[in-house]
């Protein structure tokens, strides 16, 4: 089989551009079982628009179903048996074993079952045991080397796998964490983790430790929890960072064909439309890349350095090592104290109303003086600087903001649907 690109979607929107922009599938969540509660997630009034979409694109949709049940979330499942089966998924994603006889129960025997990364399956014995159980497809631990990826393939020839290549990680085992219950009360694997991890700590000082730690020792102290200390202990003259770096691994695409992997998966039901879109277009070309010399991916690739993200690295791909050092250029040293944003989105281009005359769908305010970029899926990027912008009446304005009606004139030739962005600094 080819090798596919697997994207996230929040909302309609986000599978719409996913498609758009170059995914051969997406998967996204239903509102109560979805392992990312607060990603907007889809409910029965977008199954029309769902439905539609898939039959347009002639792509996958796979259902996330990858929360830890309890009895409550189990009996709500079984009850929605019925409406899930109305749903155009090609398989479903999931973590708790507990849902194969369920799913297979109420879907059929062949329902196709992808093991979720929550399961941790770093390792060839498991994956053969998940086969033999009904699934299809794992979706490797983060954890999981490139050398032992191969020897998984290996010793599963007729098993699909997948793994991430793009996103956030965490600082626990592929989500395997209790920080977020422990300090917000909000479980991440429930799908409502609070992203305890990002939080800001510092550390304290050993006057401030004396009352409550043995002399010596460390602790963190959370911002908005004064005087709660979280004692940390060293190894090899370093201490845990709890906010890891992000996923990056499009300059290595080919040595994860090479070694047996079947889709390749972008993270992110929670961030944007506009990241959806940029991060699946340059996966898109750098895959396509590695059979048509001709394409010119790297092109793509810068763009993933202007949207919001922290310090990229290759994650655990390449063993334990130092980050691959193709993802710390300059360019790339300027997120190590958090997110930078090299643009911000500001909506999209409509209709063709009049020659040259655009219908705006703003999310941002733009103005007149402005340097403009407009991104397409097999367009990099069009600049514009000499546009105008026009009201309802087709008078001359200033601006343009969310929410009204309003056009964009220019002598660019730009296509219903491109992603309108503006540079910004904002960190």
């Amino acid at each position: 089989m080819s090798i596919e690109l697997l994207s996230p979607a929040g909302n309609l929107e986000k599978l719409r551009l996913a498609f758009a922009y170059g995914a051969d599938a997406a998967y996204l969540g239903l509102s109560d079982f979805s392992l990312r509660s607060n990603a907007g997630n889809f409910s029965e009034a977008d199954l029309d628009q769902v439905r539609l979409l898939k039959l347009q694109s002639g792509k996958r949709l796979y259902c996330t179903l990858n929360m830890l049940f309890d009895e409550q979330k189990l009996a709500s499942l079984t009850q929605e048996l019925e409406t899930i089966k109305s749903w155009p998924f090609d398989a479903f994603i999931i973590s708790d074993i507990g849902l194969v006889p369920i799913l297979q129960d109420a879907l059929g025997s062949d329902v196709e079952l992808h093991l979720s990364t929550q399961a941790s399956c770093t390792n060839s014995s498991s994956a053969r045991m998940y086969h033999r159980m009904g699934f299809s497809r794992v979706i490797l631990g983060r954890e999981t080397p490139l050398d032992d990826i191969r020897r998984i393939k290996d010793s599963n020839p007729d098993l699909e796998l997948e793994v991430f290549v793009h996103g956030a990680m965490c600082m626990a085992y592929s989500g395997r964490c209790l920080l977020s219950s422990h300090l917000a009360g909000r479980s991440a694997n429930q799908g409502d983790c609070s992203h305890t991890c990002r939080w800001n700590y510092r550390l304290a000082a050993p006057d401030e430790l004396s009352r409550v730690l043995t002399s010596g020792e460390l602790a963190l102290e959370e911002e908005q929890r004064k005087g709660v200390y979280y004692p940390i202990a060293e190894e090899d003259g370093y201490t845990t960072i709890l906010s890891s770096k992000d996923l990056c691994m499009i300059d290595h695409l080919k040595e994860l064909v090479d070694a047996g992997i079947d889709s390749l998966k972008i993270e992110g039901r929670m961030k944007s439309a506009y990241y959806v879109a940029v991060v699946s277009r340059a996966y898109r070309k750098a895959l396509d890349a590695l059979t048509d010399t001709t394409i010119d991916w790297k092109a793509y690739r810068s763009d993933l350095f202007n949207i919001s993200h922290r310090e990229y690295s290759t994650g655990f791909f390449f063993g334990h090592g130092p980050v691959d050092p193709t993802m710390g250029s300059s360019i790339d040293k300027s997120t190590e104290l958090g997110y930078l944003r090299q643009y911000l989105f500001c909506g999209y281009i409509g209709e063709e109303v009049e020659s040259g005359i655009y219908a705006l769908d703003l999310k941002n305010q733009i103005r007149t003086g402005m340097t403009l970029q407009f991104i397409e899926p097999d367009t990099p990027f069009i600049q514009d600087s000499d546009f105008s912008l026009l009201d309802e009446q087709m008078q001359s304005i200033a601006q343009a903001d969310h929410g009204k009606v309003q056009f964009l004139k220019t002598d660019k030739q730009l296509k219903k649907g491109s992603i309108i962005r503006r540079e910004t600094m904002v960190k």
